[in-house]
């Protein structure tokens, strides 16, 4: 699948860069804040703050939650990815620390999604043989679906917005009651199951388990804790749009 076509567009907080269509925004993506306008802000909002502006104390709105601050309270600029804006934007000094939590997924796990992992499936109440196939799991490019690879097999694509819960597997691929530790004794995730709806709006669960004789297990394990995280912002997406 290729990548979305995008357009540049300005706001009031910047430049931003989103798809033409928005049927290919990202999952990941939030919409921008309306700001709280100048005459219903007379102090800072930063509740240990408080400072009156004037005419040499200037508002600032910070580009993630849109309050009004004053610029010791708001004086940083950190990408801010979930907004899809190009450069870096002036963030107020809890947001700003959000989105630097944030941007480590956008730099570092969304590659990892993307870049995919070997899994043995499991649809729920099936039982893993020995011929089951292995497949490539990965994120598409435009962030909305998790596809399935395999030379021999078939799996329908799941959609991220349809996703209902994660868990992480921490048991073997025989049983997954007996959880696998390192040498620090802490748990090892050895797969992942998804809870989703499909295109009929049945509800399914898919188990991807890391195979045992593979020899890089470690990609599995960065991939099970990326989408541990993917799963998180769109969750929390979700409860920012609701009314």
């Amino acid at each position: 699948m290729s990548a979305p076509e995008k357009k540049l567009v300005r706001s009031k907080s910047g430049l931003r860069m989103i798809p033409v269509n928005n049927v290919d925004v990202s999952p990941f993506t939030i919409s921008e804040p309306p700001w709280v306008p100048d005459n219903e802000c007379v102090v800072c909002m930063n509740s240990s703050c408080r400072a009156k502006f004037d005419f040499r104390r200037r508002r600032h709105h910070c580009r993630r939650c849109g309050r009004c601050f004053c610029n010791s309270c708001c004086d940083s600029k950190v990408p801010l990815n979930r907004m899809c804006f190009v450069d870096p934007v002036r963030q107020c000094n809890v947001c700003v620390e959000v989105s630097r939590k944030e941007n480590e997924f956008f730099d570092k796990h969304l590659k990892t999604l993307c870049n995919g992992g070997d899994f043995v499936l499991k649809e729920s109440g099936d039982e893993i043989e020995g011929s089951s196939s292995t497949f490539r799991c990965k994120l598409s490019t435009d962030n909305r679906t998790v596809t399935f690879e395999s030379n021999h097999d078939k799996h329908e694509p799941i959609q991220m917005e349809r996703l209902e819960s994660v868990q992480i597997l921490t048991g073997g691929v025989d049983a997954e009651v007996f959880p696998r530790l390192d040498d620090d004794g802490n748990m090892v995730a050895s797969g992942i199951a998804m809870k989703y709806q499909n295109h009929s709006s049945d509800k399914n669960m898919v188990k991807l388990v890391i195979n045992p004789t593979s020899t890089n297990k470690r990609e599995g394990q960065m991939w099970i804790a990326a989408m541990q995280k993917a799963f998180k912002l769109i969750h929390e997406t979700r409860m920012l749009d609701k009314p």
